[in-house]
């Protein structure tokens, strides 16, 4: 049953779902229920790092269907971990502190930068570490991956750095409610027609990479990266289409303190 790629999307969209939720569920827990709260679940966290690290290492000379799929969840389990970190306010930037009002823009893009800084490097630094093991061999679904992943990030970011039409902020921590400030509410900004092309053109690549497989193992790992990069994809879309895509993970968290809740906004 797992060696179709139908499946194979399938489970990478579940994956995808229930991971952001898992994430977000543990930030929720910790957020406000004492200062060592976030430090604690980022520390407890590391065995799903430890997981991802053993598991792509292990997946990197496996070119069966269960390898495809041990590089793709170790590569969910390292992202994870590093989103963790950074959501739970322990890995972010120098920077902690509001954005002000009419400030040059060069001053206002170090200050965004600075508030995820030390984020931005790890992903890079573990990306850059991940591409030398993987280096010449041949299972790389795992590398390919984190890369989509990464790409996809700072696209992300940029976007919503220049500005565009929806930014949904409800699930932010207290420890990161200096970040809307930095962000920037608009119709739609000069980036995003190049993001959304070129993440649907990386679609197109994984799908025609699919079409031409010959083993089942190639079918199942471009099915995952064809369905990950979709969901990023969709991502960037939400962000300019008014859509309740927060009730994707609202229904199935606990409610946050009223004190750190902060606010979805959107462009008129």
């Amino acid at each position: 049953m797992f060696t179709s790629p139908w499946i194979a999307a399938l489970s990478a969209l579940f994956l995808w779902w229930f991971s952001t939720g898992a994430i977000l569920l543990v930030v929720r827990y910790a957020d406000g229920r004492s200062a060592y709260a976030p430090l604690a679940a980022t520390l407890w966290g590391l065995g799903l790092l430890a997981l991802g690290i053993v598991g792509f290492w292990t997946s990197l000379t496996s070119v069966d269907p269960s390898g495809m799929y041990i590089a793709f969840l170790s590569a969910l389990a390292i992202w994870g971990w590093i989103e963790l970190a950074f959501l739970t306010g322990i890995i972010t930037g120098p920077n902690t502190r509001a954005c002000p009002d009419n400030i040059p823009e060069w001053q206002r893009f170090i200050r965004a930068w600075g508030t995820i800084a030390y984020h931005e490097i790890l992903l890079l630094m573990a990306f850059l570490a991940m591409m030398w093991a993987a280096y010449g061999v041949e299972n790389q679904f795992g590398l390919w991956t984190f890369g989509v992943l990464f790409v996809a990030r700072i696209s992300a970011k940029l976007n919503l750095y220049l500005g565009v039409r929806k930014i949904n902020t409800e699930f932010l921590p207290s420890p990161l409610n200096h970040l809307p400030s930095h962000f920037r509410i608009a119709r739609l900004n000069w980036l995003f027609p190049i993001s959304v092309t070129g993440l649907t053109f990386a679609v197109a690549c994984w799908l025609e990479r699919l079409y031409v497989s010959e083993t089942p193992a190639d079918m199942i790992g471009f099915a995952l990266l064809a369905a990950i990069t979709f969901m990023a994809l969709i991502e960037h879309w939400l962000m300019v289409l008014p859509l309740p895509d927060e009730k994707l993970w609202r229904w199935m968290l606990p409610k946050p303190n009223k004190d750190n809740m902060t606010t979805q906004r959107t462009a008129p």
